[in-house]
């Protein structure tokens, strides 16, 4: 002790007591270190994703949402939402031509099965073949939603939502043929026959093929009419499905987008989205394995 007291004062600094080093060594150990800080997600990544969704699609999906958290809260009735063409004609509810689309059924792995498909394939489609053309993408959810809405009173369908979606994957697929994709990495095949395979899978788990056979049937005449008898060589033949100017107008209003300009839409494409341009015009960007 004497010697470290000596040392000390040799090299200009006051002597310690042992026991005082001693102590405040000890208590330097037993004093707690700093609190990590605790981690959390970024602030605003909800609301970055679900504004990076294009606004066609993002408006859809928001009014599903909408009207199946009603409809759990009790605020709303599914009995008041379906198809019912003699409500809509002897009793003015026109409100249903709309609400058969929007919803999907209870909170379920159902809603979420049909709400990842609406949301992929309707934002594929939106920032892919329609990119820069929110009128056009509207225009055809309209056309198919008609032709639909005409033909369920015939086939006893109550909600469309989900002959929609498949309309929409239908004309994707069609559109990016090249597109390999794989089904629960058992087999693959290539985009085109996306809804056959889950329509397949639809009839195995004992779902009726009605709903969804209508939705493919829809797609394919859009998909006719729109991209192959432009390109027949026949006389006469042009674009029959062109975009009404009222609807352009509307969405340019709107959205903020028409004319084939660009208001801010996304087109960078993930490995695999093969969300590019429409069908004739070369292999899309990105366009690899998808699942």
């Amino acid at each position: 002790g004497g010697g470290q007291g000596a040392s000390r004062a040799a090299r200009g600094r006051p002597p310690v007591h042992p026991r005082r080093g001693r102590r405040a060594r000890a208590e330097a150990q037993a004093r707690p270190g700093p609190r990590p800080r605790a981690t959390s997600a970024p602030p605003g990544m909800i609301d970055a994703w679900y504004f990076d969704i294009p606004p066609v699609t993002r408006t859809y999906v928001s009014l599903c949402c909408a009207t199946t958290v009603a409809c759990a809260l009790d605020l709303v009735s599914p009995l008041t939402l379906y198809f019912n063409a003699r409500a809509i004609v002897t009793r003015l509810q026109l409100w249903r031509l709309l609400t058969n689309f929007l919803f999907f059924g209870p909170f379920g792995l159902d809603f979420l099965f049909h709400m990842f498909f609406l949301v992929r394939y309707a934002r594929l489609l939106e920032e892919g073949a329609f990119r820069a053309r929110p009128a056009d993408f509207v225009y055809m959810l309209l056309l198919g939603a008609a032709v639909m809405t005409a033909l369920a009173p015939f086939l006893n369908i109550q909600f469309l939502g989900s002959s929609l979606t498949f309309m929409m994957v239908y004309v994707w697929g069609r559109r990016n043929d090249s597109v390999r994709m794989s089904f629960l990495g058992v087999f693959q095949f290539t985009a085109p026959y996306l809804p056959w395979v889950l329509l397949a899978f639809s009839v195995v788990l004992g779902n009726s093929p009605t709903v969804d056979l209508l939705g493919i049937m829809v797609g394919h005449v859009y998909y006719f009419l729109e991209d192959i008898y432009p390109q027949m060589p026949v006389d006469g033949a042009r674009r029959v499905l062109k975009t009404p100017w009222v609807i352009s107008a509307a969405c340019d209003r709107l959205l903020g987008a028409g004319g084939g300009r660009d208001f801010g839409y996304r087109f960078d494409f993930d490995e695999g989205d093969g969300g590019g341009p429409a069908a004739g015009d070369g292999p899309e960007p990105g366009a690899g394995e998808g699942r």
